[in-house]
């Protein structure tokens, strides 16, 4: 069986490459409905990409981390893209963001998985600290 560790970073970099292109065509599937249904939504993602290159030649702010993954600043994309939440919307996404990770359960599983894949992690996920 293939483990994260046995995924090669080029097919993983294609996959992520695709899901991004998928985010920009699904417009439809509003930040507030991913964050409701995942617990992660754009700028998460966004922001998740900003943390990995924090350490390389090219280390992303805020806003180009987020034009990456919305392939546009993302107020524009929000202008074109986003209503207002529902109260609705709002509770599904609390409930959801309680099921995600707690930093030190975060932690816990980062040494947990050291072995697994240390060299394909990104320095700020191999440093709970941070």
């Amino acid at each position: 069986m293939t483990t994260l560790a046995d995924l090669d970073d080029a097919v993983a970099a294609a996959a992520f490459r695709r899901l991004v292109r998928h985010l920009r065509h699904r417009t439809d599937a509003e930040n507030i409905e991913l964050m409701g249904l995942a617990g992660f939504c754009r700028n998460c993602l966004a922001d998740w990409v900003q943390e990995a290159s924090e350490n390389t030649n090219t280390p992303l702010d805020r806003d180009a981390a987020r034009h990456l993954i919305y392939g546009m600043p993302a107020a524009e994309w929000k202008a074109r893209h986003q209503g207002d939440a529902t109260p609705e919307q709002l509770e599904r996404m609390r409930l959801s963001m309680l099921k995600n990770p707690v930093p030190e359960a975060e932690a816990a599983l980062d040494d947990a998985l050291a072995d697994t894949f240390p060299a394909s992690d990104p320095t700020a996920l191999q440093d709970p600290s941070r």
